[in-house]
């Protein structure tokens, strides 16, 4: 087991954060920050190449991070499993789970013509993948003394926006889940919150844009502009730290100046 003493004052100081999907985008940015403030990350995704990336980007930047890689297929029990438990005996205990594993795709679109393999994949990424990180992550959290769970969700699964109907039961289904851990985990001081953005500036809203008029003209209604994934970031950082202590079961809109 690593030592969790580290010099950082930061926010996150000490604590063990797990981060699905941290390999780019908005995780990767989280996996980053999280470090910058102090906690020891697990950079879990399926990409063990840029996982490394990353890991090398924040040991670069904090002489004494304490960030490693963990293989990560979220739609695989035995995967998130082995992945939790591996970060667990590292570090000793595991204090924040943050679930940015996720995304669609061009194969999407309304219920009467989406792809159902696209749909299942939407499904099986972001909600039961995030299912299954709950199911392995809460446990060890409540061990530690409570902690804090994040979910990326989106505006589409409060219904903000159409033609991706796959991708929005997937993402309000994840809404529900975390009103309902929420509920169900407070007698052991975990927090549940997501957090809900509007269109983030990512590869896949990059490729999206270049394949699909539709969401060229949804995301033209972000009078703000495309959000940056540090931004959402920083809100995660904000409901995993012990400011939002008394914060639980919400969703957190990051609408992008996007009202209809």
């Amino acid at each position: 087991m690593e030592s969790t003493t580290t010099g950082s004052t930061g926010q996150l100081h000490g604590l063990v954060a797990f981060v699905a999907g941290a390999t780019s985008g908005i995780g990767r940015h989280t996996a980053e920050l999280f470090a910058a403030e102090g906690a020891h990350v697990v950079v879990g995704g399926r990409r063990q190449q840029e996982g490394a990336q990353v890991v090398a980007a924040i040991n670069a930047q904090r002489a004494r991070a304490s960030a490693v890689y963990e293989p990560l297929d979220v739609t695989d029990e035995g995967s998130v499993a082995t992945a939790v438990g591996h970060a667990v005996s590292r570090f000793g205990r595991l204090d924040i789970l943050v679930n940015a594993a996720g995304g669609s795709g061009p194969a999407d679109g309304p219920v009467t013509t989406a792809s159902l393999d696209q749909v299942w994949q939407n499904i099986n990424v972001d909600l039961y993948g995030c299912f299954l990180m709950c199911r392995a992550a809460i446990p060890h959290i409540a061990r530690s003394g409570g902690g804090s769970v994040v979910n990326i969700a989106s505006l589409a699964g409060l219904g903000a926006t159409t033609g991706r109907d796959g991708y929005t039961v997937a993402k309000a289904g994840v809404l529900a889940l975390t009103t309902s851990t929420a509920r169900e985990f407070a007698p052991q001081r975990i927090r549940v919150n997501a957090i809900a953005p509007a269109a983030v500036r990512t590869d896949r809203i990059d490729e999206l844009m270049k394949q699909s008029a539709e969401v060229r003209q949804t995301i033209a209604k972000q009078t703000l502009g495309v959000i940056e994934p540090s931004e959402i970031a920083h809100v995660a950082m904000f409901l995993a730290s012990e400011r939002a202590r008394s914060v639980t079961g919400q969703v957190l809109t990051v609408n992008g100046g996007l009202f209809d």
